[in-house]
């Protein structure tokens, strides 16, 4: 990381000669919104293969001699005739989902992580449910900075 922050060049003039401790504010916040919105997807993509194996799971209720139309095509089967592919396809589904929910369970730590290593706070979190000391230090600096000087509020 320290590569990156002396290759850039552009913030060299506030250095004052030192190593930079981190990314900057702005940096972490956008780090931090990236994260959410990728779980975000994340869990909206498993909402999407939980309807559709709902779907399915109806499909292969309906009596097998009923006609189906399968998919955005309109192609007229019996259920008989697709309940095979059904299943298969049912299991498939289930297997991403998982893949899915340990992928966003995976995220959700390195979201904490990130959290607790950049103090970052959101807003409308308690502060009661905060360390007591970064909570008091954070009400005397407005901008969301303790005094560690790490503290990042994200909205």
């Amino acid at each position: 990381m320290a590569a990156n922050s002396s290759s850039t060049g552009s913030k060299s003039s506030n250095s004052g000669g030192g190593k930079q401790s981190g990314p900057s504010a702005e940096q972490v916040v956008a780090t931090f919104q990236r994260m959410r919105q990728e779980q975000r997807s994340m869990a909206s993509k498993a909402a999407e293969l939980e309807m559709e194996i709902n779907e399915h799971r109806l499909v292969a209720e309906v009596a097998s001699a009923r006609r189906i139309f399968i998919g955005g095509v309109l192609v007229e089967r019996t259920v008989k005739e697709v309940l095979p592919a059904l299943e298969n396809n049912k299991e498939q589904i289930s297997k991403i989902i998982e893949s899915i929910n340990t992928q966003m369970q995976a995220k959700g730590r390195e979201l904490t992580e990130y959290r607790e290593r950049y103090n970052i706070r959101l807003v409308g979190e308690g502060e009661g449910e905060t360390q007591g000391q970064s909570a008091s230090s954070s009400r005397d600096n407005e901008g969301g900075a303790s005094k560690s000087g790490a503290g990042v509020l994200v909205s």
